[in-house]
């Protein structure tokens, strides 16, 4: 999986529409191969960002959890560990 994806559900605040497009427009440059499509390509290419967007909020508003919500803090804390640990020199 992509080191730079980032899980979206179960936290608190609740993710924004800015991080689901933001999502979804990672995704399609990935899966596309552009980062900016070409003036031809781009209707596709922005419709498909929108689909997206639209099945991510589908996906997370359709699922249930019994486990507390995410802290953002906590979350970006861990990930800049892991991060440190993992590019450590030694």
């Amino acid at each position: 999986m992509c080191r730079n994806i980032r899980p979206l559900y179960n936290f608190d605040p609740p993710t924004t529409e800015e991080e689901l497009h933001a999502a979804a427009l990672q995704f399609v440059r990935k899966v596309s191969g552009f980062n900016k499509p070409s003036k031809t390509n781009e209707a596709a290419f922005y419709a498909a960002v929108d689909a997206i967007t639209a099945i991510e909020q589908t996906l997370l508003s359709s699922l249930e959890t019994n486990a507390p919500p995410r802290n953002r803090e906590e979350e970006a804390a861990k990930a800049r560990e892991r991060n440190a640990q993992r590019f450590a020199r030694g």
